[in-house]
């Protein structure tokens, strides 16, 4: 179920919630028409405007959004904002989400829109922030965790194995740090690629990840990164505990560092 389904849902009483799993792996639908002809998955660019544009400076043009996904986010930016996050989660809250929109755009007001969305008592509601938590969390790790290596053509590639769908999230933010440098972010457990050249983004699927592991440096770079991390290390103040409880292990298989 793609986003502007789901805010159908929700607008629309009269369908069931019992909407099917969302948790199985990637949930597709996140486009209808692609962006790029490389683009294999389907998606609307409504969709991914949507995800791009809560996590861009620049942000998007809401009142361009179906009357309903607009009423909701005029309600409650905070509550629109959580449905994005429990949405890219892929954990099986559909149900949840479904229900959580529908009290909002029932709440009248925005006072009362933000009483609602933040009453954890209720399951529905402690069940999507609880989903767009991970997906908060694990977004703002990977911006710090990412390690990019030049290939044979300057494109910055870097490997990823998130536990949620967030390449969309990291989109905007790398895009101003690498300014007119190309690069991509490989989500080897999804066999997505998020690409960008010249500040134009594009996500599409990609048949070999292994093809994106070599590099032109032949081991070059990393071994520069390595050896930075050995010489501003402090022998004397190594905590490995909190040093797992910031970068899990979970994550290691892709640091340059821990390799």
């Amino acid at each position: 179920m793609c986003l502007i389904q789901l805010f159908e849902a929700m607008g629309d009483n009269t369908l069931p919630v019992c909407t099917g799993s969302a948790g199985n792996g990637y949930q597709g639908g996140l486009f209808d028409e692609g962006i790029s002809e490389k683009n294999l998955i389907g998606f609307t660019e409504t969709d991914i405007s949507i995800i791009m544009g809560l996590h861009s400076e620049a942000g998007v043009d809401f009142t361009m959004l179906p009357p309903d996904v607009y009423r909701l986010f005029e309600l409650s930016v905070n509550a629109f904002s959580v449905i994005i996050h429990a949405w890219m989660s892929e954990i099986p809250v559909t149900e949840h989400i479904i229900r959580f929109g529908r009290e909002i755009l029932e709440s009248g007001d925005r006072q009362a829109a933000d009483r609602a969305a933040t009453d954890r008592i209720k399951p529905d509601v402690r069940a999507v922030h609880e989903a767009a938590y991970k997906v908060w969390h694990e977004y703002h790790r990977l911006m710090g965790l990412l390690r990019f290596s030049p290939d044979k053509n300057g494109v910055y590639v870097a490997l990823c194995e998130p536990d949620h769908f967030i390449l969309p999230a990291l989109g905007p933010h790398f895009a101003n740090r690498f300014g007119t440098t190309p690069w991509a972010i490989i989500d080897v457990k999804r066999c997505l690629c998020l690409h960008c050249t010249g500040g134009l983004l594009e996500l599409f699927s990609i048949d070999d990840v292994n093809s994106f592991r070599e590099t032109a440096q032949d081991g070059k770079w990393e071994n520069l990164w390595r050896r930075y991390h050995t010489t501003i290390n402090n022998e004397s103040r190594n905590n490995p505990g909190l040093q797992k409880q910031f970068m899990p292990k979970r994550y290691w298989k892709y640091l340059t560092e821990m390799q």
